[in-house]
């Protein structure tokens, strides 16, 4: 089939790396988002998307809104039979989604219908999901609530931060996808409506999201943390500065800290919870970069009965 693909972070290149290596597809061409300023100077940087695009010879399309008569035009133009889609970032109107033959195919990282939205992956974390996945489905108006073509399940390890699962997911996804591309053309799959039962939302995680609650018990700071990682980050307050924390474990048979009450030994950071202490591993303060927990708190001489969050 000739594919037009729509995505524009890292996660979503393992898959058009897929679709190009397949030998049986032809990518005509990429949509991603515009480029966006990066750095500390603020210049104007492709998404990953669109570099590897370039490189390997492939037309860009940089919508600012795929309603935009120019883009649509140009995807008429091309004429695509399919469109793979992985974390592009823009909502597609019916005008677009009419265009191929055989729609706009998403790769969506959770075994639908459980979290529809746009972080599955921190959500399944931060839930304490055992299992996740990855589904391929086709793209309907709603919010992920088109038929599912396929999917493919992986554990969640009870160390995963966001950012590993993701990992996994967007190599193993990037098969499914390909397979997905392979099924369609043949004949071979017909998409399933998604079951009424089990669905769940998993909009974005807002900053305000990612704060860490002293009072709640430590298996939940703990999944907090993990799943707030790499992005936005978990974080509390210390000084009335912010402290992002990158990295905790449950300490269970310390349970003389309040909630939030910080105990500082030589080599260890201990902070208490609803329930038992948890061992502050890696943060980050305000302004700095990633350090060891015990290395901050010697750093700013933890005196006995501060406390984190108040």
């Amino acid at each position: 089939m000739k594919l037009v693909f729509a995505g524009t972070p890292e996660v979503a290149l393992p898959a058009l790396d897929a679709l190009i290596a397949s030998g049986r597809h032809e990518v005509a061409a990429v949509v991603t988002r515009p480029d966006a300023p990066a750095g500390r100077g603020r210049r104007l940087v492709a998404s990953p998307v669109a570099q590897r695009a370039e490189e390997a010879g492939i037309e860009v399309l940089r919508p600012a809104t795929p309603r935009d008569e120019a883009f649509l035009a140009r995807l008429r133009e091309i004429a695509p039979d399919c469109c793979p889609v992985v974390a592009y970032g823009a909502l597609l109107p019916r005008v677009a989604l009419d265009v191929p033959a055989h729609g706009w195919v998403n790769l969506h990282f959770s075994l639908l219908p459980a979290w529809r939205g746009a972080a599955p992956v921190q959500h399944a974390v931060m839930a304490g999901d055992e299992i996740t996945g990855a589904s391929t489905f086709l793209i309907e108006e709603g919010l992920d609530s088109g038929p599912v073509y396929g999917t493919v399940t992986e554990p969640v390890r009870p160390t995963d931060t966001a950012g590993d699962l993701l990992t996994r997911l967007s190599l193993a996804g990037a098969g499914l996808l390909a397979a997905t591309m392979d099924g369609i053309e043949d004949g071979a799959l017909q998409p399933v409506p998604q079951p009424a039962d089990g669905v769940s939302l998993a909009p974005k995680i807002t900053v305000e999201d990612a704060r860490v609650d002293w009072a709640a018990p430590a298996l939940r700071v703990d999944r907090v943390v993990r799943g707030c990682n790499p992005a936005p980050g978990a974080w509390t307050s210390f000084r009335g500065e912010r402290l992002k924390l990158t990295q905790v474990a449950a300490v269970p048979d310390r349970t003389d800290l309040a909630p939030g009450e910080i105990a500082a030994g030589k080599n260890n950071v201990y902070v208490g919870t609803g329930s038992h202490a948890v061992e502050l591993v890696w943060v980050r303060p305000q302004g700095k970069k990633p350090m060891r927990a015990a290395d901050w708190a010697r750093g700013v001489r933890i005196a006995a009965g501060e406390t984190l969050g108040a």
